[in-house]
C-alpha cells in the first residue's frame, strides 16, 4: 500500500503568527499531491519545506475565507513563472469559479491551465486507486470538509503462489480479480492465495461547529486533521465564530472512532500555550496531537 505524506505547511488560524503561518496542508502519495486550503504565505512555506510547488496536482478549497485561500494568487504567479505544465485541478464549494476568475483578472499574464470543480457533497473525485469525498460543514460560508481514501488493494500471497509452483503469467491477474482456476487438472480458489491490503483515510475539518456530517465523514479515519480554534472556556466564542472548540474535536474523532487526532488552525490567543489545547482534548481522545508548522507525518 502507498504511504501518504501529509506536509503541514502552515497551521495558524486568522492572524498568523511568528510560528504558525495560514493553514495549508500537503497530502502525497503515488504521483499525487493533493494540497488541502492555501493561506497567504503558502508558496514560501514550501521553500522552507523543501518541496516543489510544481508538484502539486490538485488544490481542495475547504472555504474562501482569507486565511484559507489568500495565498493561492502568489501560488499561481509563481506556478506559471516555474513554466508549470500540467492542467491544475482545483476543487470547492460553490462560488469557487466566480472566485478563481477573480484571481485570474487580479494576476497580469496568467499563464496556467485551471480546472475548476464546484462540489458539494458525496465522492467528489475518483480513481482506480483513491477517491475523495466531502461533506457540507457548517461555517456561515458554503464550507467543505474532506476525507482522502487510499483503496483497499488486492494482494497475491506470493509464497502460497511459489508453493502451488504456478507461472508467472495472466492466471496470477485472474486469481488476483478473484476469479477461480483450473491448472494441470487442479482447481484453485482465488480466495486461498490473495488477501486485502487495507487502504488508508486521512479526512481534513477546517472550520465549522460542531455537526454530525463531520463524524460521519471521519468515520475509521486512520488520521483526523481538525480546526481547533478555541480551548473549551472559550466555547461561547467558538459557537458565535462557528468554530470547534478542544472538546468538539476530540468529540469528533472518538465518535468517528479514528486513530489519531492532530489539531491545527489554533487561535493566536494559544500561541504560547498550545498545550492546554491538547490537554483538553487528550481527556476525551487520548491519541491527539497540536501540529506545527512544516511538521511531516508519513501514513
Amino acid at each position: 500500500m502507498e504511504d501518504i505524506k501529509l506536509a503541514f505547511l502552515g497551521t495558524g488560524s486568522a492572524i498568523p503568527t511568528k510560528k504558525h503561518n495560514h493553514v495549508a496542508i500537503l497530502a502525497s502519495f503515488a504521483d499525487e499531491n493533493l494540497l488541502f486550503d492555501c493561506g497567504e504565505g503558502t508558496q514560501r512555506q514550501f521553500r522552507y519545506a523543501e518541496i516543489s510547488a510544481t508538484k502539486i496536482t490538485k488544490i481542495f478549497i475547504t472555504h474562501w475565507h482569507g486565511d484559507h485561500i489568500l495565498g493561492l494568487p502568489g501560488l499561481f504567479q509563481t506556478l506559471a513563472m516555474s513554466n508549470y505544465s500540467r492542467t491544475l485541478h482545483i476543487y470547492g464549494p460553490r462560488g469557487t469559479r466566480r472566485f478563481i476568475q477573480l484571481i485570474q483578472e487580479l494576476i497580469f499574464d496568467f499563464h496556467i491551465n485551471l480546472e475548476v470543480h464546484e462540489i458539494s457533497s458525496g465522492t467528489v473525485l475518483e480513481t482506480r486507486d483513491y477517491k475523495v469525498e466531502a461533506a457540507e460543514m457548517s461555517h456561515g460560508t458554503p464550507t467543505l470538509a474532506y476525507s482522502l481514501i487510499l483503496k483497499d488493494k488486492i494482494r497475491l500471497n506470493k509464497a502460497k503462489i511459489k508453493k502451488l509452483k504456478l507461472p508467472n503469467s495472466p492466471i496470477l491477474k485472474e486469481l488476483q480479480q478473484g476469479k477461480d482456476i483450473t491448472v494441470n487438472g487442479k482447481k484453485i480458489k482465488a480466495k486461498s492465495v490473495v488477501y486485502v491490503e487495507k487502504g488508508k483515510k486521512v479526512t481534513f475539518v477546517l472550520d465549522t461547529s460542531y455537526n454530525e456530517r463531520a463524524v460521519e465523514l471521519a468515520k475509521d479515519s486512520d488520521i483526523l486533521v481538525t480546526e481547533c480554534s478555541f480551548s473549551k472556556e472559550d466555547a461561547d466564542k467558538a459557537r458565535e465564530y462557528r468554530h470547534l472548540t478542544s472538546e468538539d474535536a476530540a468529540k469528533i474523532a472518538k465518535l468517528s472512532k479514528s486513530k489519531k487526532l492532530l489539531l491545527t488552525h489554533l487561535s493566536f490567543r494559544y500561541e504560547h500555550n498550545p498545550h492546554l489545547i491538547e490537554k483538553e482534548a487528550k481527556r476525551i481522545f487520548k491519541n491527539t496531537k497540536v501540529v506545527n508548522d512544516l511538521d511531516a507525518l508519513v501514513i
